[in-house]
């Protein structure tokens, strides 16, 4: 691929028509990927089974490991989850948009198919401009990181489609993104709240806010 998909969202200019090619390829069902405040990602609409299919294709990824979903606001929390503890709510007012998931049980009457996620989802807003306009457009994006499984995280447009060239329709390029280190995973869906996987937000900051448990540790 010779950068023929590749579109410059940096500038004003050309982000509008940018961010229209990629909003019509995600209706269509394709695959698109996008700028957010820790690496790229590769997106799908999240209720279209068969493009989050192409997109764990793309990463050559199994169902086993369902991608999490990025949302524009946190508003949109209730109408993916039900039963979200207060605990939970209290991290995304604090935390989004930013470096915080919270794995919660998903609304059953969803039609989605996210792969193997034993009725929950794991959530995020991205704090990254780009990212917030396109699902502000498109509503809840499946999203993974913009990379074949086993391989580095792209955190330029220009390594992501090296990886993923043509299964992805449009590239969204902001140059280069933050870095490599991922948000936090919180689980909101036990008795008490736990770490999955430290990133951005560690322990401490975290209980600042809520009530969450370290890791278990390994068996």
């Amino acid at each position: 691929m010779d950068g023929e998909r590749i579109r410059d969202v940096t500038h004003e200019q050309t982000r509008g028509a940018a961010l229209d090619e990629a909003v019509a390829a995600l209706g269509r069902g394709e695959l698109v990927v996008l700028p957010t405040d820790t690496v790229y990602g590769i997106g799908a609409d999240a209720f279209t089974p068969p493009a989050v299919q192409a997109l764990l294709d793309a990463k050559g990824r199994g169902r086993q490991m369902p991608p999490p979903v990025l949302i524009a606001e946190t508003r949109t929390l209730d109408g993916l989850a039900w039963d979200v503890p207060a605990g939970a709510r209290a991290l995304a007012e604090a935390f989004w948009p930013g470096g915080l998931t919270l794995v919660v049980r998903a609304q059953p009457s969803l039609a989605w198919d996210l792969g193997e996620t034993g009725g929950t989802v794991a959530l995020r807003v991205p704090d990254h401009p780009v990212a917030r306009e396109l699902l502000r457009r498109t509503g809840p994006l499946a999203v993974s990181s913009a990379n074949r499984t086993g391989r580095p995280a792209a955190t330029v447009a220009t390594d992501a489609a090296a990886q993923l060239g043509d299964s992805v329709a449009v590239y969204l390029d902001a140059g280069p993104t933050p870095g490599l280190t991922p948000s936090t995973i919180v689980d909101a869906t036990g008795a008490s709240m736990r770490v999955l996987r430290f990133g951005v937000l560690d322990l401490a900051a975290l209980r600042e806010v809520a009530d969450v448990e370290a890791p278990e540790p390994p068996a």
